[in-house]
This record gives C-alpha cells, sequence and structure tokens, in this order.
C-alpha cells in the first residue's frame, strides 16, 4: 500500500469509517465441501502458473461459508466463499446489513447428489419416495403421520435390501444436505397426500441418518468400512472412487454425466462461488484467480476439472459467466 492510501486508511479509521482489508496477495477462500475438490485444483494451479502465493481455502460446508463471507468486509473475512447450492435472498439481505454490499455470483456447472455404497453390494434403483421414506422424520401409516417405523429397508419395500437403514449424511450447513432436501424430501412430500400438499424437510434422528460432518471424504472412507451403509454426497467423490463404490438409480436414471447434465437424474443440481468486488482493489489476484477458475481449460468441455467430476454447463452459459465475471456483475435481491 503507498503512503497515499497508507495515510487515508489511518485517517479512516481515527474517523470510525470502515475499510477494507489491507493489501495482500494471498486470496481466502471458504465454503462448500462440493466444491472444494474443483476448487482446490484451481488454488493449487495458480499457485504454481502465477507469481501469488497458493490461494488458502477451508472447506466449511456452503451455508458456514456463506455465514463467514457475508460477515462484513475488511481483514478476517473471506473473499470468496463456494456453494453446492445458489444463495438465499435473505443471506444476501444480511450481507448487505453487514456491508458486503457489491457481490458477483459465478455459477460454474452442474453436480448430482449421489446416493451410494460400498461396491462389495449388489446395485439398487431407488425411488425418490423410497428414500424419502427411509430418512423422514415422521412418514405416513394408515394415514397417519407417524415417528420413522422403518428399520430395515425392506421394510419400506420387500424388493429393496434386507439390510437396516444406515444413512451417512450432510449436516444441516452443507449446501449438499440443502439440495437434498429440496430434491429428495420436498419433491417427495409434496406428492403424498399425508402432507397435504406441502414441503416436509424434517430428517429422522433417531440414529439411521448419521450426521456425517462437512467432509465428504470422510462419509466414502465410512462406506468403505461400513459395508452395509448408503452415504449421500457430490458425484464428482463417486468418481474419484469408482473402484469403492457404486451409486444407486434413483426412479430408474443412473448418475451419469449426460443425466445430470440434461437434469434426467433427479438429484441435480448447480455449483456456484461468490466474490466480494470490494476486496479486488486489495486482493490483487482476486479476479485473475476468477479468470483461471472460469477458464475453458478448467470449466469447459474436456477441461481439467471435469476429470474430477464437474459437468459443464452448456457452451452458452460458460460464456454468459464469463461475461457477469467480466464486468463484475453485482449480484441483486431481486436476481434470486
Amino acid at each position: 500500500m503507498n503512503r497515499i492510501l497508507k495515510t487515508t486508511a489511518i485517517a479512516a479509521a481515527v474517523m470510525g469509517v470502515a475499510t477494507v482489508a489491507h493489501a495482500r496477495d494471498q486470496i481466502r477462500i471458504v465454503g462448500s465441501s462440493t466444491v472444494y475438490p474443483f476448487a482446490s485444483y484451481v488454488t493449487e494451479e495458480f499457485g504454481a502458473v502465477t507469481e501469488y502465493p497458493t490461494p488458502v481455502i477451508e472447506s466449511t460446508g456452503s451455508g458456514g461459508g456463506i455465514r463467514l463471507f457475508c460477515n462484513g468486509v475488511g481483514e478476517g473475512t473471506p473473499d470468496i466463499t463456494n456453494a453446492s447450492r445458489r444463495i438465499k435472498a435473505s443471506e444476501v439481505e444480511r450481507c448487505i446489513e453487514n456491508g458486503v454490499t457489491d457481490v458477483t455470483e459465478v455459477k460454474i456447472g452442474s453436480d448430482g447428489i449421489v446416493f451410494a455404497q460400498s461396491s462389495t453390494n449388489e446395485g439398487v434403483d431407488l425411488t425418490l419416495e423410497q428414500l424419502f421414506l427411509a430418512v423422514a422424520a415422521k412418514v405416513p401409516v394408515d394415514g397417519e403421520l407417524v415417528d420413522n417405523p422403518y428399520q430395515k429397508w425392506s421394510d419400506i419395500d420387500a424388493a429393496l435390501p434386507d439390510r437396516e437403514i444406515s444413512v451417512y449424511g450432510p449436516p444441516s450447513t452443507s449446501g449438499t444436505r440443502d439440495a437434498f432436501e429440496e430434491l429428495v424430501m420436498e419433491a417427495a412430500s409434496e406428492e403424498m397426500d399425508a402432507y397435504g400438499g406441502e414441503a416436509y424437510t424434517e430428517i429422522r434422528a433417531d440414529g439411521a441418518y448419521i450426521d456425517a460432518g462437512e467432509n465428504d471424504n470422510l462419509i466414502v472412507q465410512r462406506l468403505t468400512e461400513d459395508t452395509e451403509a448408503f452415504g449421500i454426497f457430490g458425484y464428482s467423490f463417486l468418481v474419484e472412487n469408482p473402484n469403492a463404490l457404486i451409486a444407486a438409480a434413483i426412479d430408474g436414471v443412473e448418475a451419469e454425466p449426460e443425466a445430470i447434465s440434461s437434469g434426467d437424474y433427479p438429484i441435480a443440481r448447480s455449483l456456484w462461488f461468490y466474490v466480494k468486488n470490494q476486496h479486488a482493489e486489495e486482493v490483487p489476484p482476486l479476479y485473475d484467480y476468477v479468470d483461471m477458475f472460469v477458464s475453458e481449460t478448467m470449466i469447459g468441455e474436456g477441461g481439467y476439472l471435469g476429470d474430477l467430476g464437474l459437468i459443464p454447463l452448456p457452451e452458452a452459459e460458460r460464456e454468459q459467466t464469463r461475461e457477469k465475471v467480466a464486468n463484475r456483475a453485482k449480484l441483486q435481491v431481486s436476481d434470486l
């Protein structure tokens, strides 16, 4: 920081005016465990091919990352937050309340939530309704909503495995959990008369659903040890463990790139990150990193991130993403 800027910053502090962080050349990133493998690849590449240090990245979950991101502007707050679901209007409003008023939304690709198990088991095809009945806190029995009585998959349907229901899944702070609740819990419950057409998303807390934390790699590890269980995580973790895991088909559709990209796979979602533009001047490499992330080399057809499991957006959407980045398009609550 030059003398004039430094003097100005000191004067502002004395006057009690909020300022952004002192100039630094290391980007700080938080957020989604699902986006983490992709962002980690880009951070390593960025550190290797530029003059800047490798960005610091932390897997906090989508919700946790957005909270940190929206805590304010300046020293101690992150520059970017990754998210496996779109930011909510209420979160943008909290950002604005805390002085985070200029944010660019970046859509990077598509992903599927997989319901996977150890490859030592036979494959299984589940409906959204069966998946809902396995993990919901209250389910309909004889027309009444009761505490979930199902202990085995075969209790739900005799054609399903005669195994105890044991599901390792993400915590409430995870974007994967948010997407699972929307795409599975809401979608299934709204079709069931017992819920009166209303969405029901409460997960059972009797031990059948196990909160496995924000690190999806730990879920993968647990499935290799607990071969009777299932796990919920992003498609990229299935790609990274092809010999250890197999995914259930959902409503007859396999978790494959084409089905995820087209939306035919029922549990498909988009992946994002959010950039704090108010840090751009004080963190010079910020947009160099963003430009690298959204380049065709990374997110395009045949891009490096595709090898890790990212499903590319259609070409027109990729161009739209790069246009938003080039213009540092400001996210508005009305956009959501």
